[in-house]
């Protein structure tokens, strides 16, 4: 779930960007040009804010993918701890002694 994350919040990004060419799009079919104005204001007023929004959602995928790669280490770290514990532990089980455990 959280692999997904960072490249999730990239396409929130992208499509927060693409807002003024859907308006565009769709110049032709609203027609009211007192409508399409609007549309155009509220595009330009909506520039910083996104800008905004735009940084914050790069820095959140960056943390997102870090986060998601250092928990790889971690997890690859671990198994090879395991395997070599286990490893070990049989090493020592194979020389007979057939110890069982109590209780």
């Amino acid at each position: 779930m959280l692999e997904g994350y960072g490249r999730q919040l990239r396409s929130i990004k992208t499509r927060l960007n693409h807002t003024k060419k859907l308006f565009e799009s769709y110049r032709d079919d609203i027609g009211d040009s007192s409508v399409n104005d609007a549309l155009g204001d509220f595009e330009s007023n909506w520039e910083d804010g996104r800008e905004d929004i735009t940084q914050q959602l790069d820095a959140l995928a960056e943390m997102s993918e870090a986060v998601v790669r250092e928990f790889k280490k971690l997890d690859d770290e671990l198994t090879k701890q395991v395997d070599k514990a286990v490893q070990t532990k049989d090493a020592r089980g194979k020389g007979g002694g057939g110890g069982g455990e109590g209780k």
